[in-house]
């Protein structure tokens, strides 16, 4: 996964000026778009599309201060019209692109490329499942984008549920893993960016779609589910969990993330303060290959 990283790197510069879709870039890659956007963003802290933007405008900026003509410019990097391009160069930089030629300000984004680095030898445990087409049952909310730390509106929203929720949520629940579970999806940003809202469900796994009024229902597809169970101070062992799995456990594996629910539980252990015993359940598949030169890779 390294060696294509880097290749999509050198992918992006090679077409920095042509209509570059995301799309495309992850089919250069080999994987599905979702995969490949998740894996880049925990690994650079950047959406794909705004280090394309950035190193578009950073490339803009050295042409600038070449001498080339803004109308030029703003063409050569896929830009409509003159203001459109002006206006995202001024946010980018600080500086009209007039600026630049008159006064020479410059900013840059290089190019990215990825190594990688050993920490500690920490290993991450995990074990692979198999699930048939389920549904995801509970009690959901509209709860602010939050990486770290207690999320004040899940732990309303579990305060919400009600005894009659929580009876049939018992009733309904046939399948593994039998516990109470915390689904989040439908994220604002992607899931890319600690910034508006996602839809929170605390809830349980089941195979049966007869479900009242008092409950929402999540259907789930049959799928492969990468398990990584987790041990520490609560939140902060889940969270580090989760960030581990997408930034270097996927990278490295032969897996690609389904789109679909991530899903976690967690058991508050009753002797340690905020510490606790947490599941971090990913839909995966294997991962395509890639044609090169006719051959499979």
């Amino acid at each position: 996964m390294l060696n294509e990283l880097n290749g999509v790197m050198d992918y992006i510069e090679d077409h920095l000026t042509d209509d570059l879709s995301l799309e495309a870039i992850a089919d250069y890659a080999g994987v599905s778009d979702y995969h490949f956007r998740k894996i880049f963003f925990y690994l650079s802290g950047l959406t794909l599309s705004e280090y394309i933007k950035g190193r578009k405008l950073s490339e803009a900026n050295k042409d600038l201060l070449s001498g080339d003509r803004v109308t030029d410019v703003a063409f050569k990097y896929g830009y409509q019209s003159l203001d459109g391009f002006t206006r995202a160069f001024k946010k980018w930089s600080g500086f009209l692109p007039s600026e630049i030629i008159k006064k020479g300000p410059n900013k840059s984004v290089p190019k990215l490329s990825f190594i990688i680095t050993v920490k500690g030898g920490n290993t991450m445990e995990f074990r692979l499942e198999e699930k048939p087409a389920f549904n995801f049952v509970g009690v959901s909310k509209r709860v602010p984008m939050q990486f770290e730390g207690i999320n004040s509106g899940i732990v309303e929203l579990a305060k919400s549920i009600t005894e009659a929720q929580r009876r049939e949520m018992h009733a309904l629940q046939d399948i593994g893993p039998y516990e109470i579970v915390n689904v989040s999806y439908d994220a604002d940003a992607g899931f890319k960016k600690e910034e508006g809202n996602l839809t929170h469900l605390i809830g349980v796994l089941t195979t049966k779609s007869e479900v009242s009024e008092l409950l929402d229902k999540v259907p789930v597809a049959a799928c492969a589910w990468a398990v990584f169970p987790n041990e520490g101070p609560f939140p902060a062992a889940l969270q580090q969990t989760m960030a581990r799995t997408y930034s270097e456990w996927l990278p490295s594996s032969d897996y690609e993330v389904v789109d679909a629910p991530t899903f976690s539980f967690t058991k508050m252990d009753a002797h340690k303060n905020d510490y606790a015993y947490s599941e971090v359940w990913v839909p995966v598949c294997k991962k395509r290959k890639r044609q090169v030169n006719g051959l499979a890779v």
